[in-house]
């Protein structure tokens, strides 16, 4: 498995990904319409992440099985599509930077995928000048970033078409200095 920089050659892969991973992933946290409505108006490829070069994606033998990212924006969550976006840089001496957009494809679930684009991108983060990192996780994911440091501080929910919400998580860690 090789880590690398997401490139907008990838965004056709990654939508296909975004989708088997959310499907096959989340079905025991989430209803099939919170999932269909999600990933409809939350869930997606975030094209600013890959512009600012914070998105990475995992390959094995030329196949992208797992992406996710980190943000220097104050945007917590949500694809290009999502309606809740906040696009301005934050202040590594103040900010949390924004762990964002973990994907990973079902047949690859548990076998390190996730923990490798994490150090990714808390390394990346902290070479930018970040001791703290916070994220909205969904429910699927809070086992997984709780096991790598993260502390639960607040549930939140999104607002969905046809009157669903989506249960998230927002989780925090620090870096000692």
């Amino acid at each position: 498995m090789h880590v690398r920089p997401a490139t907008p050659e990838d965004i056709p892969e990654l939508r296909t990904l975004i989708d088997a991973s959310v499907r096959g992933l989340q079905a025991t946290d989430y209803t099939a319409a919170e999932i269909d409505r999600a990933l409809a108006t939350v869930y997606g490829v975030d094209t600013q992440l890959i512009a600012d070069g914070t998105y990475w994606v995992a390959e094995s033998d030329g196949q992208i099985v797992g992406c996710g990212g980190w943000s220097k924006r104050k945007t917590l969550f949500g694809g290009d599509q999502y309606a809740g976006r906040e696009d301005s840089l934050l202040d590594p001496t103040r900010d949390a930077a924004k762990i964002r957009a973990f994907f990973v494809h079902p047949s690859w679930a548990r076998r390190g995928v996730g923990t490798h684009i994490l150090d990714a991108c808390e390394s990346a983060a902290q070479r930018a000048g970040f001791t703290r990192f916070e994220m909205g996780a969904t429910l699927t994911g809070v086992p997984f970033y709780e096991a790598r440091g993260y502390t639960p501080s607040d549930r939140f929910t999104a607002p969905l078409p046809g009157g669903e919400s989506l249960a998230i998580v927002r989780m925090e860690k620090q870096i000692p200095r």
